[in-house]
């Protein structure tokens, strides 16, 4: 747990027990919320191959997850830690641009 809190520059585990709190949160948010937002769309087992529709059905919530995260984290009192793993998240997959829209905006 260490080298967790030094790489996340959390000091306290109290913090590391919230942050696995949101994340555990966040994930069965997402995994609940997708089926319904998958079926609305029209993207269901019935119609479309198992093979397709899973991934298909990954890829959507994918964002979904992230909006979740920075707002259950924000509720947690956790937003200056998830708003950084989030941007970190972004510039790795050479989406930074977003980042910098919302931190130009809102700063």
């Amino acid at each position: 747990m260490k080298k967790l809190k030094q790489r996340w520059n959390i000091t306290s585990n109290w913090q590391l027990l919230i942050i696995f709190i949101v994340f555990a949160i966040t994930g069965s948010t997402a995994a609940y919320i997708s089926k319904p937002i998958t079926n609305a769309i029209g993207i269901t087992k019935e119609s479309m191959s198992l093979w397709l529709y899973w991934p298909v059905r990954l890829l959507l919530i994918f964002p979904l997850y992230q909006v979740l995260l920075v707002l259950i984290g924000t509720f947690f009192g956790q937003f200056k830690f998830f708003w950084e793993f989030e941007k970190k998240m972004l510039y790795k997959m050479k989406l930074g641009f977003i980042a910098n829209f919302f931190d130009n905006k809102f700063q």
